[in-house]
């Protein structure tokens, strides 16, 4: 196990900002830092690889793991759980990795409560209008699917003042220039930084 703390660090955004392609590329051109994969109760979609994109299984199993106290937080979503199994969080400290955590605003509320020096970042559009747009360009929703999400992307915005940071993805490049100086400032903080100098650096 590193001798240096794992970090957690926590993304959320309504539906349509980008979230996901900057996580992406995020885990790509940052070392050590691994994606929390998260489980779900919903049918995984086409293009999607369980224990990749999520672990997909079983209501019956995922409330017998939250009997079991197996997980950092959960939320139901509609009709499906979702939630981040606490192993997840064992894993990366096993292989000396910040964990990057992509959830909504309800389970950031619980990671919060049990790791209170996680780093909490909003990513949002730069409009309503402009996250309308974007989600009528994709041409996969229907009208009523798009006001659903915009509607879910106001609940959604009304936790933004909990979080650290926000960051506006009006520019794919530039929002992940700004994640990773996030990234990059935390793991240069004293707390992080101390156990990892000789013993005789240390005050």
């Amino acid at each position: 196990m590193s001798e240096v703390p794992t970090s957690v660090f926590v993304i959320s955004a309504p539906s349509g900002a980008g979230k996901t392609s900057l996580c992406r590329r995020l885990v790509a051109e940052v070392e050590h830092l691994r994606f929390s994969t998260s489980h779900t109760t919903r049918a995984p979609r086409e293009d999607e690889i369980d224990g990749a994109d999520y672990h997909f299984i079983d209501k019956a199993r995922f409330q017998a793991m939250i009997q079991d106290k197996q997980f950092a937080e959960w939320a139901q979503i509609h009709e499906n759980y979702y939630g981040t199994a606490k192993s997840e969080l064992t894993a990366a400290e096993e292989h000396g990795d910040d964990l990057l955590l992509d959830i909504e605003g309800q389970g950031a509320q619980q990671i919060r409560e049990t790791w209170p020096d996680s780093v909490h970042i909003f990513i949002t559009v730069p409009s309503l209008e402009v996250l309308r747009r974007r989600l009528t360009e994709r041409n996969t929703n229907s009208e009523e699917e798009i006001d659903r999400r915009v509607a879910n992307a106001k609940r959604e915005i009304a936790f933004m003042p909990q979080y650290d940071f926000v960051v506006v993805n009006d520019d794919l490049d530039e929002a992940l220039a700004a994640l990773k100086s996030i990234v990059l400032a935390e793991r240069r903080r004293t707390r992080r930084v101390l156990p990892a100098l000789p013993e005789d650096l240390r005050p």
